[in-house]
């Protein structure tokens, strides 16, 4: 390996790629996006230079632009809808733009891999969620310090759970290899020897969340972040207690870069108290909100006072793009539950919750205008529409369309490609849904031309609209039958 880190042999050998530790084993230790607390200016560890590192003054390698290593992870880097987006890449992006330089980024594969790279110097800098550890500052130069990570004892509601460390000694816990919560579970066993935890090359943590909600697995440690993001989709998640110290995040620099570590020393210190920073912190992380089941009676009394206000929208814009008002209206209130004024951090708007690229695309000038916003989200979905193959049934391109609403084109025509390569067929729905999921997992998505991203998101998302668009025809008496109810009748196309 080349992180740098001291491992220790397991006590029981390998199965497959899954390694069983128990006791005192040390392990890589990986960082993770966790609770969002930023350090007191006073707390901001400047970059700290060991004797034995032979530093230069050169701002970067490459002159003009700033190269920087990161993971393909929902909590640093990956693609959205509108492009590239992510915590990690927005602050670097920052700094960047701060710096006048442009930015230029690379992916690696795991955080081993990222490791290895800043070991071999192929970039000025990491950001990538790692934690600042003393086995690691051994090796590399960090920057200060601007996060602090918290991990959890996670469980599924009404199973049985530990509720402290002498409990969880009787429980056989599974975790990400070469993450934080191994060499805290190490760190732990010297004062609870009777620790014994399951390492897994297969499944990050968002994976082995999703193992517990399937009452799969009994418990995993996971950052409060990644948590609180999960619930959304597994509501019965429940953290059980907060185990260690909280860590330290920060960027790893380039040991020849000693100009860049100074000027990042400064803006980070600034950074951190401005605006722009929590503008920042809200945009990717303000919004995350516990997943709640549909609650029937708020929508069919809100089908009484709020439709009415819209309902003559709806229908005259589903009719120019050739789209079933009841999906459209439906789709309108799963993104903003029929409130024309809505907002959000991430920085959409209307009732139809549109991106400011998207409204310009479709000559949306005022978000907040619901008639503007019922047209533009109409002409969109409609585009995205012209979009799907032929070779999708009628019944089933909506579907796909909202799919794409939800996580972006590109991420479906990787899709279609994994199922393609597996001998599926890439033009039905069900096939989609089927490997949707698959781009959450590194071993898939990495050869993907679209990267990370999660897949089992637009399938909930077309759950919900279809559940809110059956409620809403059966309510108005436009109720389709349950074979077709869905998906809906055919869309017109061009």
């Amino acid at each position: 390996m080349h992180s740098g880190l001291t491992t220790h042999a397991p006590q029981t050998g390998p199965i497959g790629k899954t390694r069983f530790y128990q006791g005192n084993n040390a392990l890589f230790r990986k960082g993770w996006v966790a609770v969002l607390i930023i350090l007191p200016l006073s707390l901001l560890g400047g970059c700290d230079f060991p004797q034995e590192f032979k530093l230069s003054g050169e701002l970067t390698g490459k002159p003009g632009r700033l190269t920087v290593l990161t993971r393909n992870i929902p909590t640093a880097y990956y693609l959205g809808p509108d492009g590239e987006t992510g915590f990690e890449y927005d602050l670097v992006k920052a700094f960047a733009e701060d710096l006048g330089l442009k930015l230029e980024i690379k992916v690696a594969g795991s955080a081993s891999e990222l490791l290895s790279g800043m070991a071999g110097e192929q970039a000025d800098l990491a950001a990538g969620g790692l934690t600042r550890t003393p086995e690691r500052e051994k090796r590399f130069v960090f920057g200060p310090d601007y996060f602090m990570v918290s991990q959890l004892v996670v469980y599924r509601r009404h199973e049985r759970h530990p509720q402290n460390l002498a409990e969880l000694q009787n429980y056989a816990l599974s975790i990400p290899a070469r993450s934080s919560a191994a060499e805290q579970l190490r760190e732990l066993s010297q004062q609870w020897p009777g620790l014994n935890w399951q390492t897994t090359y297969d499944y990050n943590t968002d994976q082995l969340l999703e193992k517990i909600w399937r009452k799969e697995l009994d418990c995993t440690i996971a950052d409060s972040n990644l948590l609180a993001i999960n619930r959304r989709y597994y509501p019965e998640l429940e953290a059980a207690f907060t185990i260690g110290e909280k860590q330290p995040l920060a960027w790893i620099i380039n040991p020849k870069r000693r100009a860049l570590a100074k000027k990042l020393n400064h803006w980070m210190q600034d950074f951190v108290q401005s605006n722009r920073f929590k503008d920042l912190k809200e945009r990717h992380f303000g919004h995350i909100e516990i997943f709640d089941y549909v609650d029937i009676k708020i929508f069919n009394r809100r089908i009484k006072t709020r439709l009415p206000r819209y309902r003559a929208l709806f229908e005259r814009y589903g009719h120019e793009y050739r789209i079933p008002w009841t999906l459209l209206a439906a789709k309108a209130y799963q993104e903003s539950h029929w409130d024309p004024l809505a907002q959000s951090p991430t920085g959409v708007r209307g009732i139809m919750m549109l991106t400011l690229t998207t409204a310009d695309q479709m000559g949306v000038t005022n978000r907040l205008a619901a008639e503007e916003s019922i047209r533009g989200g109409a002409a969109y979905l409609r585009s995205l529409l012209d979009q799907i193959p032929a070779e999708f049934r009628e019944d089933e391109r909506a579907n796909v369309a909202m799919a794409a609403y939800n996580i972006g084109m590109g991420h479906i025509h990787d899709v279609r490609r994994l199922a393609r390569a597996a001998g599926e067929n890439p033009n039905q729905w069900s096939t989609l849904e089927k490997f949707l999921p698959l781009l959450r997992q590194e071993k898939y998505y990495k050869a993907l031309k679209h990267g990370y991203a999660r897949g089992d998101e637009p399938i909930m998302y077309v759950k919900r609209i279809n559940n809110y668009r059956h409620i809403l025809e059966k309510k108005l008496g436009l109720y389709t039958p349950p074979d077709t109810a869905t998906t809906g009748p055919p869309l017109a196309r061009k």
